[in-house]
């Protein structure tokens, strides 16, 4: 199979929120916001500018979808950012007042730390080693 990941569907309670969130506390680019209908919109969400993969946030439209905003990877983390300027990026999460739930700490595969965002999803931050940057 020749196919490439587009978008990741992540649950939110509300677009407007998530957008000011994702935009304004992580510098990510909204990429799109076209209304669907009265209640739906499509909502596109960067880190990279759109180079790579897009978040779609998705707001929940029913009761089982709202108890698992949060909460779609049990746990675990569920997102991983690289990046090349991890200290910048950890001073902007510290400024911004996002739980950093782990770390900063140094692993064999880079400099790494968890975070969690407005909704409790972890994330991990990692500036990965100069041979693993491809993982």
């Amino acid at each position: 199979m020749k196919a490439k990941l587009k978008h990741i569907a992540l649950l939110v309670k509300d677009y407007d929120e998530a957008i000011a969130f994702y935009t304004e506390k992580l510098n990510f680019t909204l990429i799109e916001d076209t209304p669907l209908s009265e209640t739906k919109r499509w909502v596109l969400v960067s880190p990279d500018g759109g180079e790579g993969c897009l978040f779609l946030l998705a707001k929940a439209a029913t009761d089982e979808q709202a108890q698992s905003i949060g909460r779609q990877s049990g746990g675990r983390v569920f997102l991983f950012l690289h990046t090349q300027h991890f200290e910048e990026e950890y001073a902007n999460l510290l400024q911004q007042q996002i739980k950093i739930v782990r770390g900063p700490v140094t692993e064999p595969y880079g400099r790494v730390l968890v975070f969690e965002d407005l909704y409790g999803n972890l994330w991990d931050l990692i500036q990965p080693n100069q041979k693993n940057s491809q993982q």
